[in-house]
């Protein structure tokens, strides 16, 4: 094979591949992985600067390769142009198209070392991107134009990588070229970003000079820069101090054993083992371990790879773990030390940084994705906005795309969890809109609030069961939504009365009645709509416990509050009964004038006007008002109430 060079690093194609590939491929193997990230504010060079260490590191293209090994040739400094403009461009096109939405990930290596560079964009808008690439990534390469110093995503990114727990930061100052290579410049720079990294909570970073155009102390120091060898610089090129930062911090070790199941591997009767990556800790046969939350104990009786069974385990290392004994373990489980288990609870402190373009709605229930977990989880107005700016903690309502704020979190059960600070597997999670599947948000968990370790379930001897044998009936709840006007009250009562004739027990939880008492504390804003809507379910729930059929009658517009119920019940106890009637329809009624009032604009937040109404994907029951009497929906709702249970 050919030698190629790269005039500027002096970098040659090792011939240990043409020699020993054998003896490549395993130092090739052996190699550690760095991830990092490369933020910063709009057009600082982030992308200019990937293409100058890929091509730097001699990460040549295949074919290109294989183009100068055939032809025998040297790529001098236009050939050298050439190239490093192929590696560019794909993403400077994005930049200049103004059409990156997404984090570009590109991978390198060097003689020491295996890399995953994420680009992610420098717009405020993309800053969800910016977190979906740091969550993931050991080092953050913060640039900076040395021409416009210390900027507001210059912050913005740095804090949010404070929050993730990217402890490796690498300050560039990028374009040194286009200020004569000062040292005033970068010494200014140097002193800003210093007073702004303590203020936050980063205790060290390391500063460079560089110009990824020119390639200024990228892969070798740069002559142009001579008072970067002082002692108080870093004073190393940029890939060297990649290739040598600590990937992994020690302490993942020392900290008590943590797994997560992803899956249950049962390829057979003989063998089961349970899969997943250990996120601290060190693991062994013969280890006691608990499973969470079910708290099961065991022995671990082997670890299982592909390469064979290991005598130990350790953080980062993906295996399969089996166990002495034939307990509860599934998917979303946590496998611990037994001794030294994480923690459990279903009310949080979180710090939250929102990615959707949808604002935060208090009390709205999303998907919460923890690791392996996922359950029904809803946030609470926020205890305050962060200003990335100051660092003030200002008052909020909710949170906007690209907010970073603190607020209360409750999920629908107990999970498994440890502070982000100190496991960011367990610790750190997104959020999931249950209509769109979109993520919205990504979280990390502070702390478990003191009333959710302190309020336990009290049992009882008289169980739910025995409340519904004693009304020979099953408990289910009957849950009308349809538009103001549709026909839901009228036809909810006449099903009560048919229910009542049949010596069935139950409960008509109206709208408007409960408005008159359990939640006359609530307007009609859309957190308001979605806690009256939480507060009827739970009290729907306890109805059920005492064996009643409820019958509930409310617009309930959005779909992710009525899903938030139907969570709440048993399989099969909730009945969605859509009432279809055309707003059109709806309006000509208008029995209570409401709709005349909405569109003179006299009452805001009304559904149909200027309040969305979300119907029913799939309803267990669809009445068409246009084509069904009140008594003929009755009728069919009993029906089916009746065939249900």
């Amino acid at each position: 094979m050919a030698t190629i060079e790269n005039t500027e690093a002096n970098y040659v194609v090792d011939k240990l591949i043409a020699e020993d590939i054998d003896s490549y491929l395993d130092q090739h193997e052996h190699k550690t992985m760095l991830r990092f990230i490369t933020c910063g504010s709009v057009d600082d060079g982030k992308s200019t600067l990937i293409g100058r260490l890929l091509y730097d590191s001699k990460m040549i293209f295949e074919d290109q390769l294989d183009a100068l090994a055939n032809d025998s040739k040297k790529v001098g400094t236009q050939g050298q142009e050439i190239d490093f403009a192929l590696l560019v461009d794909g993403l400077a096109a994005e930049r200049e198209q103004g059409i990156t939405i997404d984090v570009a990930y590109r991978f390198f290596n060097t003689e020491k070392r295996k890399f995953i560079v994420a680009d992610c964009p420098g717009h405020e808008q993309y800053t969800r991107n910016m977190v979906t690439g740091a969550s993931t990534s050991d080092l953050a390469v913060i640039l900076i134009d040395a021409r416009k110093g210390v900027l507001v995503q210059t912050r913005r990114h740095s804090y949010i990588c404070k929050l993730l727990g990217v402890k490796n930061i690498v300050l560039a100052v990028n374009k040194m070229d286009l200020v004569d290579y000062s040292q005033e410049v970068f010494d200014k720079i140097l002193a800003d970003y210093t007073e702004f990294a303590g203020s936050i909570g980063i205790e060290s970073f390391t500063a460079m000079p560089i110009s990824g155009f020119k390639g200024d102390n990228i892969t070798s120091l740069s002559p142009n820069m001579p008072w970067y060898t002082a002692p108080k610089y870093a004073g190393v090129p940029l890939i060297e101090h990649l290739e040598t930062v600590e990937v992994m911090t020690s302490d993942d070790a020392d900290k008590p054993f943590r797994m997560q199941v992803q899956w249950v591997n049962r390829p057979n009767l003989d063998f089961r083992g349970f899969s997943g990556q250990i996120a601290t800790g060190v693991v062994k046969p013969g280890d006691k371990i608990r499973v969470l939350p079910s708290g099961k104990t065991s022995t671990v009786s082997k670890i299982v790879t592909f390469d064979g069974d290991l005598e130990e385990a350790v953080a980062g290392q993906s295996v399969t773990v089996c166990f002495a004994d034939e307990i509860d373990c599934s998917r979303g489980s946590v496998i611990s030390i037994a001794d030294a288990p994480p923690q459990t609870a279903d009310q949080f402190e979180a710090t939250f940084v929102w990615m959707a373009d949808e604002a935060m709605v208090p009390g709205r229930a999303y998907w919460m994705k923890i690791g392996t977990q996922m359950v029904s989880a809803s946030v609470a107005e926020p205890k305050y906005e962060i200003n990335v700016n100051t660092m003030d903690e200002l008052a909020a309502k909710t949170l906007e795309l690209n907010s970073i704020g603190v607020a209360e979190l409750t999920t629908d059960k107990q999970i498994v969890f440890e502070p982000y600070a100190e496991n960011r597997q367990l610790g750190g999670f997104i959020l999931i809109d249950k209509m769109t599947n979109a993520t919205v948000a990504a979280g990390m968990i502070n702390f478990s609030l003191r009333r959710s370790q302190n309020v336990h379930w009290q049992a009882v001897d008289i169980t739910r069961s025995q409340h519904a044998g004693l009304k020979n009936q099953k408990p289910a709840v009957l849950w009308f939504t349809g538009l103001s006007g549709s026909g839901k009250s009228t036809i909810a009562n006449m099903v009560e009365k048919k229910l009542h004739r049949m010596n069935r027990h139950t409960f008509l939880l109206d709208g408007d009645n409960v408005r008159h008492g359990l939640n006359k504390d609530l307007g009609f804003t859309e957190a308001d709509r979605i806690e009256n809507i939480r507060r009827v379910g739970e009290v729907s729930k306890l109805m059920t416990d005492a064996g009643l059929i409820v019958i509930t009658a409310f617009i309930s517009p959005f779909q992710a509050d009525r899903e938030l119920v139907r969570s709440m019940l048993p399989e099969g106890e909730f009945l969605e009964v859509f009432i279809d009637t055309p707003l059109k329809v709806a309006e000509a009624r208008d029995v209570k004038g409401l709709y005349k009032k909405a569109r003179a604009g006299e009452l805001k937040n009304f559904t149909g006007i200027d309040s969305p109404y979300e119907a029913p994907r799939s309803p267990e029951i669809r009445i068409d008002t246009t084509r069904l009497s009140p008594e003929e929906a009755a009728d069919l709702i009993v029906d089916t109430l009746l065939g249900d249970v």
